[in-house]
């Protein structure tokens, strides 16, 4: 659509996604000069409807951005008073004593919160300061200068045809041109991955790893409810099938999230990590907890886990990626949240200081220092960057016997006995042959705790106007049938975790693979997961996807 003509508007700096880590750069970029032009751009339908995480959040980087947020109102108000760990079996569990895990991993002093509703807080403390938020805008594509470099974006693209072609309320959108521009798309962000692959950013590096978190809002009996507790779990229903674990949050108005993590690096074509988690909710101490309790929402989403060995290139000409674009999640602690606040604010400081200089497109090799170097978060990542190899290595017992060790021998002597090691194959070369396995018979959701997809995709409000084209892109359409189906059991049926794939067999007829693009939920699973990468996410039309209420 390039050849389209679009009005522009020119900003000092473009940032893209209203997530923790795009509104914490246009706030920092405001505090240093009121007289800059930002602007954020969000294609969910308000700030916060994309947003799910766990969240325990540690306010490290909120007490740098914000000090006074408590004055202010910041829905933070669940302090963390109960820290549990559990390795679980079929029937019951053993708890690991706190004293055995390093300080690392202490709980104190974070909160529990919705971070969809600190995001929707955090907007209209930019709005204060004069940043331009305009939610419902999804950037669809990058807008490169006369010399290469990232130059803008193009948002707010109305009206195709399913073909692609405009339709007759099409809206072309706008060009946003900026001196820079910010990618705060979250995992695998389109855009994101467009500027990583254009000038080469993970040489060098790891492949990044991920997992699939899902997350269920629960209303218990208050006499189970204890505000500010924490459990985190291991073990079973995975087992040996895969890496990943739970966590169950409580936080206020008798309310619990309960989530589920799958490690992505699974090679068992046949596993269906939305039922795994489903599987988990019947275990008899979560059982016990839902029982009289009704789920009243639900959604899905990537993480990056690869943390330090992983982590890109994080500047362009032109471009700064933010947050879980690079892949900041600290995964033993199963937070990032705080290192995206801390990226964010960082990179506001270098394109400050940039443009301050009469700078503008060019490369913010300081932001690039700052997450490589020996600054907070390369000090929270590179204690833990053996926890998820050894855990892919060894499983779940020597994974955590030694990734307990490592982290203790980091936080004690600041040196790890394995070096840094590798993370090998991506999560996509990571799947095995369906003919090396044999399928998984899970039980069927009993409509009280456990449900179906569909089901649960309604909790999700997600919706998507119809008349548009599929932003799940097939590169090669034989694909899923000729290679995927024959090959690896056609692994998009299982692990998306809102049926967006279906293989269609009828009587008498080839099977069809059929995308139902209006379930999707955003979470990019397919993007990452697919064994033949023949699946491309781009956003849909402004507004479109999830409307999550407190994620």
């Amino acid at each position: 659509m390039s050849e389209i003509e679009r009005e522009s508007m020119e900003y000092d700096v473009v940032i893209v996604g209203a997530g923790p880590a795009g509104l914490s750069a246009a706030i920092r970029l405001k505090q240093l000069d009121p007289d800059l032009s930002v602007v954020v751009l969000e294609k969910g339908s308000e700030v916060g409807a994309h947003i799910l995480s766990g969240a325990v959040l540690d306010p490290v980087g909120l007490d740098l951005l914000i000090p006074d947020w408590k004055q202010k109102g910041a829905p933070i108000d669940v302090p963390v008073r109960e820290d549990r760990f559990y390795v679980l079996g079929e029937g019951g569990g053993v708890r690991i004593p706190n004293w055995v895990m390093p300080g690392l991993m202490n709980n104190h002093g974070n909160y529990i919160v919705s971070m969809g509703n600190v995001c929707r807080w955090m907007a209209g403390q930019a709005e204060e300061l004069g940043v331009e938020v305009f939610p419902g805008m999804s950037c669809s594509e990058i807008v490169y200068g006369e010399n290469g470099e990232v130059k803008g974006v193009v948002a707010g693209e109305f009206g195709l045809n399913p073909d692609g072609t405009p339709g007759d309320g099409y809206e072309p959108g706008m060009e946003l041109h900026g001196k820079y521009v910010f990618l705060g798309e979250g995992v695998r962000g389109s855009l994101t991955k467009e500027v990583m692959a254009k000038y080469d950013l993970q040489a060098g590096r790891d492949p990044q790893k991920f997992g699939l978190g899902m997350k269920e809002i629960w209303e218990i009996d208050p006499a189970k409810h204890k505000p500010g507790k924490v459990v985190h779990t291991m073990g079973w229903p995975l087992g040996k099938n895969a890496g990943g674990g739970s966590f169950i949050y409580h936080l206020d108005n008798n309310q619990v999230y309960v989530g589920f993590v799958v490690h992505l690096n699974y090679e068992n074509p046949y596993l269906y990590p939305y039922m795994e988690f489903q599987r988990f909710k019947h275990h008899p101490m979560v059982a016990e907890l839902l029982k009289g309790g009704k789920r009243i929402a639900y959604g899905a989403r990537a993480i990056a886990e690869g943390g330090w060995q992983s982590m890109p290139k994080a500047v362009a000409p032109g471009a700064a990626i933010l947050g879980c674009g690079v892949g900041l999640v600290n995964v033993p602690r199963i937070k990032g949240n705080h290192n995206a606040m801390l990226s964010g604010m960082q990179a506001a400081e270098a394109a400050h200081a940039a443009i301050a200089a009469g700078r503008s497109g060019d490369e913010l090799v300081a932001y690039d220092d700052y997450l490589h170097k020996d600054g907070p978060i390369a000090r929270d990542l590179k204690p833990v960057r053996n926890v998820k190899p050894l855990w892919s290595k060894y499983g779940l017992t020597g994974g955590v016997v030694l990734g307990g060790m490592d982290m203790w021998t980091n936080s004690l002597f600041g040196a790890s006995v394995f070096g840094t090691m590798k993370h090998g194959k991506s999560d996509a070369e990571a799947t095995g042959k369906a003919r090396k396995f044999k399928p998984i018979d899970y039980p069927r959701p009993d409509g009280v705790l456990s449900f179906d997809r569909l089901t649960n995709v309604s909790f999700s409000m997600t919706n998507h106007e119809e008349h548009q084209p599929s932003h799940l892109k097939l590169l090669d359409d034989s694909v899923p049938i000729a290679v995927n189906l024959p090959e690896y059991a056609e692994p998009a049926e299982r692990y998306c975790p809102a049926g967006v794939y279906e293989v269609v067999r009828e009587e008498g007829k080839d099977p069809r693979f059929v995308i139902n693009f209006q379930n999707c939920v955003h979470c990019k699973t397919c993007d990452i997961k697919d064994p033949s990468q023949n699946i491309k996410w781009t956003v849909p039309q402004g507004g479109d996807g999830p409307n999550y209420p407190n994620m």
